[in-house]
Order: structure tokens, then C-alpha cells, then sequence
């Protein structure tokens, strides 16, 4: 059994042709996804969604959009995950983390909600799932301060020293579509040399397409689309079992046991 572990099966990308989306991960062995939340104003369709096709969910405010939060958004989620505590498809808070590399974002805000999101997984004892773009070392600080009880960090794109920085307070490392270009070569090396208990298996869909999904800036400019699928796990994953040199079989085994063991509602 294959698990994706981020996929935001709530997009609207996939309004569409959810269902098509869905029995097309199945077909080639995707039996779990977790859907992370993002904002207030989705919470309860990741939820329903987790509900609906037996997969597990997040609760979280992700740190690309909290400058569109209303006022007493943490409060809000707070309220959510009292209200769901007790529901075992919840596995996670999260999406939550630090976003260093679009422009014109609020650090300081980001941080608040950042803080404010790990105080409530030390709270609730949930892992987190960690949005991890040039902000790893500030990820990390707040971790060695505030203990949760592990989790991901997600689409994982930094140095071998933060990665093993994450390892030792608990965490796993997401390894996703970009593993698979020739040219990610730190990626590549991390996901070739890192313990392979400590590496989970995502999509991130509809993002961070695999490279025979990429568009090129021409094909975008065009009109045409890079969606990822929770569906192009299995193929992520074979680009893994060629590095590391395994069976595509153990990679099945062994990157689920590591999902498990970082969101361990998943054995439930």
C-alpha cells in the first residue's frame, strides 16, 4: 500500500473530476492520503473529504495565506481541533510552517501563526506538518523550544545538517515530484543517503509535478497545465527505489511504516 502523505485533494483543481482522481491513485495502490488543511475556510471540506474516501486529514493554517486570515483565526482553529480532537482521522496540525522565498510575505506574521499553530500540537499532543521553504533553521529554533510530537517536514529542500536536525527532534522528510529531475542533485543525494526510515513519500497534488508532468515556461504561457495526481506516487516512489537501490517493494514497505510512525493515527 502506497501513502501519500500531502496531497490537497481539496483544490480546485480537482473540482472537476475528484472521483476520476481519486479511483485513478487507487487503481495503482494509493489506499491513503492526507489532506492538509490551509485556511480557515477549508477546514471542514478536508475534513469531509477524509471522511468521505477514508483517508485522514490536518488542521492547519498554512503560512502562504495567513495574511488573509480574519481576525481570531487561531482561536477558530483551536475551537476545530477541540471539537475533532477525539476524531481519529484527524492526524496532524498542519499545514503550517514558514514560507522565506515568495516575496512581499509577512515574516513576523507568519511567525506568530507558526508559534501560536506548534502550541497548540504540544496542546493536543498531534504531530505537525511543516511547510519548509528557505526557513528550516527558523523551523527548527522554535521546535527545540516548543516540543510536539514530531510529524513531517514537508517537500523537504534543505541542507543535509537541517535534515538531520528535523530527524533528531523526531521528524520525517517529504520527498516528492522534485526527487525526480536529473538536475535537483541535493534533493536527489539527501533522498539517495538519509536513513530510509526517516523519508515519507508525498505528491503535494496539484503541485510540485514530477518532471513528465512539468510544463515549461512555454507550455505555460500557452495555457497549459502541470497538475500533479496522488495517482504519480507510485512512479515518485520507483525514482526513489533506483537511487537507493532497492525493490520498488521495500519502498512501499518501509516509507509507509516511516508515515505511520510520524502521524501514528494512521495505524488506527
Amino acid at each position: 500500500m502506497w501513502i501519500d502523505t500531502h496531497c490537497h485533494l481539496d483544490a480546485a483543481e480537482f473540482d472537476r473530476d475528484r472521483d476520476e482522481v481519486i479511483a485513478r491513485a487507487e487503481a495503482v495502490g494509493v489506499k491513503m492520503i492526507v489532506i492538509p488543511g490551509v485556511t480557515t475556510g477549508n477546514l471542514d471540506l478536508v475534513r469531509e473529504l477524509a471522511h468521505r474516501h477514508g483517508y485522514v486529514y490536518g488542521l492547519g493554517l498554512h503560512p502562504l495565506y495567513v495574511h488573509r486570515e480574519p481576525p481570531g483565526a487561531i482561536e477558530t482553529l483551536r475551537e476545530q481541533i477541540e471539537k475533532h480532537r477525539h476524531d481519529p482521522r484527524l492526524v496532524a496540525i498542519g499545514e503550517i510552517g514558514l514560507d522565506h522565498f515568495v516575496p512581499g510575505l509577512d515574516h513576523r506574521l507568519q511567525e506568530d501563526f507558526y508559534v501560536r499553530q506548534l502550541e497548540l500540537a504540544h496542546e493536543f499532543e498531534l504531530p505537525v506538518i511543516l511547510h519548509v521553504r528557505r526557513s528550516a533553521d527558523m523551523l527548527l529554533k522554535h521546535l527545540r523550544r516548543i516540543r510536539v510530537p514530531g510529524g513531517i517536514a514537508h517537500a523537504f529542500n534543505g541542507s543535509e545538517q537541517q535534515a538531520r536536525a528535523f530527524i533528531e527532534l523526531g521528524f520525517r522528510l517529504g520527498f516528492g515530484g522534485a526527487m525526480t529531475f536529473d538536475r535537483a542533485l541535493q534533493i536527489r543525494r539527501l533522498a539517495q543517503e538519509l536513513p530510509l526510515d526517516a523519508i515519507v513519500l508525498e505528491t503535494d497534488a496539484p503541485d510540485i509535478p514530477p518532471h513528465w508532468l512539468y510544463k515549461t515556461a512555454e507550455q505555460r504561457a500557452a495555457g497549459e497545465i502541470s497538475r500533479n495526481e496522488p495517482g504519480e506516487l507510485p512512479r515518485i516512489a520507483q525514482a526513489l527505489a533506483e537511487l537507493r537501490g532497492l525493490p520498488i517493494e521495500d519502498i512501499a514497505l518501509r516509507t509507509a511504516a516511516s508515515a505511520r510512525a510520524a502521524l501514528p493515527r494512521l495505524v488506527q
